[in-house]
Formats: structure tokens, C-alpha cells, sequence
């Protein structure tokens, strides 16, 4: 079922024009699944329209349970793109499933012209303003405004601050490829950033040389840091990656085996989910109720701290304040999860070290 609706003009006497939206239906990978195109009149004045979904007879996909559907809806843009315009909520557990109505701008839905001199070269894509990278001239997005209060915090425990920042989930050019632990900074040899600063700005760049693409796989990525981990279990180092992201996870299962292996090096997760999607998958991984598992396998330590960001958004308009809560309650579990992973190898504090001399770095922190 599919109904679009609230085409409200001021004035219906406007001259119309057509719009074209694609839904395209994913989730096996190497099997395409369909896709469903709506067509309507858009009129000059029409400021939204509202939209509502349902499904019946999903296939069961989770080895325990049912299904956890959601959708994504996707804007074709004229030189061959998709550009995510809107997600839906999750919903656990059903395979018939309802999605709650949802309305959004008409502006969204359509691809800015492109010019029409033969020698014309795109400027640029335009992201739309209902996308959580969206970056505005006023303020930082919430994938910037996260990074940055709980980096700006991490940062000083590091002693060179230089920071391996990674991105998951996107087509990276020239061929398109798909990659879920790629270099915010395209140096795959050194993907250090200097400061919180040189994060942000990397993560600035990818958005505009990048496509943003599904599905949403974690493991890659904990998996890459994990590697550099087991380099150093002598508590000379530890690592602490940081994860932004939407709340939405591709490869749960594979997960939960990295946490697992990671729970027994020195490393611990932070995950501040943005945005209005259910979290219950994050919760799971914080591990605070019930220690994550896989296949059996106990994680040896609770070494996931997960927050969303949503709740520290100060009403009052007190940004400064709801950022120093936010980077207070992530970084909570920090000193007990490094001091566990010490105590269980036997590791001793060393002595001070004499005046005027540097510390050596005991943090590596690797922002996302």
C-alpha cells in the first residue's frame, strides 16, 4: 500500500510539472530485489506531501527472530546518482510490517538542474537539507557537532594528536567501489589527521567527493582497529574508537564477533547515534544489561559505551552545555574498561617519568 497525499497549493491554477520519486527494493546482497516508481503532478506552490507504507509476507532474515524492516527512499538525480532523501523507522521483529506516515518537502525530492552549455562542469551535488550530513552555512551537522565534543575531550590524552579517521558506508571514486572502512582523508598509507580539527575537516571533504551508500556494516571498521590493537598489548598503547552514526546495522552478527575478539585487546568502543531511528541495536551492543555474545563466546570485557545523541539537545539553546554532558557520560566507562584490561594482563603502572620529559602517547583514539 502506498498512498501520496497533502498536495496543498495556495494556487491551483499554477502550471504542473512532474515528479518522479524511487523507491528501489535492497537487502539481498547480488540480488535486485525491484523497484517501485511513483509519478505525480507537482504544482509551483506545493510545499510537501505526505507518504505511508506497508508490506506483507517479508522474508525471514534474523536466525533467532522474524525480520527487522525498514525503508529507504532514494532521489534520482540527472547524472545517474541516488542521493538518500528519507529513511523510515525500524521495526522489530515483523514481517508485515506498517511504517508510520511520513511527510516531506517536495524541494527535497528534486535534483537541481544542471546548466546546459556543452562545456558545462558540475559544481558540486547538493545534499538535501532532511539529510544528517547536510551541511548548512549557519551551524555544524550532528555527525560534526558529536565528533567534535566528544573529540575535543579524547584529544588530550593523546600526546602527537594524530588521528586515524575512517569512514563506512560509501562509493569512493573513480570506480564506484563500495567500502566500509575507508580513509577520511583518501591516504590509504597514512589516514592520520592532525587534531579533531583535521578530522572534521577530512570528513568535510569526503562529503563532497564521496557517495553515500549502503548497507551499513560496523564490523570493517572495529575489525581495522582492532588489528592495530593487537600490535600492542604490552599497555604501552590503547585505543579508543569513536563511532558516529544513524543507528541502522547491516552485519549485527558480524558485529558482535568483532566486539567479542576486541573485548580481549586493549581497546574500547564509543557510539553516539544520531538522528530519530530506534537505537535497540546499539543498546544490545553496550552490553550494560546483557554481555555481548557470539556463537557461544562471551565478551571478556564491557568495552562498548553507547549514548544517543538526541539526549543532549538542550532545549534551552545551551549547545556548550549539552555538549559538555555528552562528552562526560560517553567517556564514563573509559577509565574502568582501560583499568580492567590492565589488571587482567598483570600490568603494573611504571614510575614517573623525570622532569621536562614527554610522556609517551598511552591513547590512540580513531575518530569516525
Amino acid at each position: 500500500m502506498a498512498t501520496i497525499g497533502d498536495f496543498d497549493p495556495l494556487n491551483s491554477a499554477v502550471p504542473a510539472t512532474k515528479i518522479e520519486i524511487t523507491v528501489s527494493c535492497r537487502g539481498i546482497p547480488g540480488k535486485k530485489c525491484g523497484i517501485i516508481i511513483f509519478t505525480a503532478e507537482e504544482l509551483s506552490n506545493c510545499r510537501v506531501t505526505t507518504m505511508q507504507f506497508c508490506a506483507n509476507k517479508l522474508d525471514k532474515k534474523d536466525f533467532f527472530g522474524k525480520s527487522d524492516p525498514f525503508l529507504v527512499f532514494y532521489r534520482s538525480n540527472e547524472d545517474g546518482t541516488f542521493t538518500i532523501c528519507h529513511k523510515t523507522e525500524v521495526i522489530k521483529n515483523n514481517l508485515n510490517p506498517v511504517w508510520q506516515s511520513f511527510t516531506i518537502p517536495v524541494r527535497v525530492l528534486n535534483p537541481k538542474k544542471k546548466g546546459k552549455k556543452k562545456k558545462y562542469i558540475n559544481s558540486g551535488t547538493v545534499r538535501p537539507p532532511t539529510s544528517l550530513h547536510y551541511m548548512s552555512p549557519y551551524q555544524m551537522n550532528t555527525y560534526a557537532m558529536a565528533l567534535k565534543a566528544v573529540g575535543e575531550i579524547i584529544q588530550d590524552y593523546d600526546s602527537d594528536k594524530l588521528f586515524p579517521a575512517y569512514g563506512f558506508g560509501a562509493k569512493l571514486p573513480p570506480d564506484g567501489k563500495i567500502s566500509h572502512a575507508f580513509p577520511l582523508n583518501s591516504n590509504t598509507e597514512n589516514p592520520n589527521c592532525e587534531g579533531i580539527e583535521g578530522v572534521l575537516e577530512a570528513y568535510f571533504h569526503t562529503l563532497r567527493t564521496v557517495q553515500l551508500y549502503g548497507p551499513t556494516n560496523f564490523a570493517p571498521v572495529i575489525n581495522q582497529v582492532a588489528r592495530c590493537a593487537a600490535d600492542v598489548t604490552d599497555g604501552s598503547q590503547y585505543f579508543v574508537l569513536l563511532m558516529i552514526t544513524d543507528g541502522v546495522i547491516s552485519d549485527m552478527a558480524q558485529t558482535k564477533e568483532a566486539v567479542v575478539n576486541a573485548a580481549s585487546l586493549p581497546m574500547s568502543i564509543i557510539i553516539v547515534g544520531v538522528g530519530p531511528a530506534e537505537f535497540d541495536a546499539m543498546e544490545e551492543l553496550d552490553g550494560d544489561e546483557v554481555r555481548v555474545s557470539s556463537r557461544g563466546r562471551f565478551a571478556e570485557r564491557d568495552i562498548v559505551q553507547f549514548v544517543p545523541f538526541r539526549d543532549y539537545m538542550d532545549r534551552s539553546g545551551n549547545q556548550i552545555l549539552s555538549m559538555a554532558r555528552l562528552a562526560k557520560d560517553v567517556l564514563a566507562e573509559i577509565p574502568d574498561q582501560l583499568m580492567s584490561f590492565m589488571k587482567s594482563r598483570g600490568i603494573e603502572p611504571r614510575p614517573p617519568l623525570p622532569a621536562n620529559t614527554d610522556p609517551p602517547s598511552t591513547l590512540q583514539t580513531i575518530g569516525i
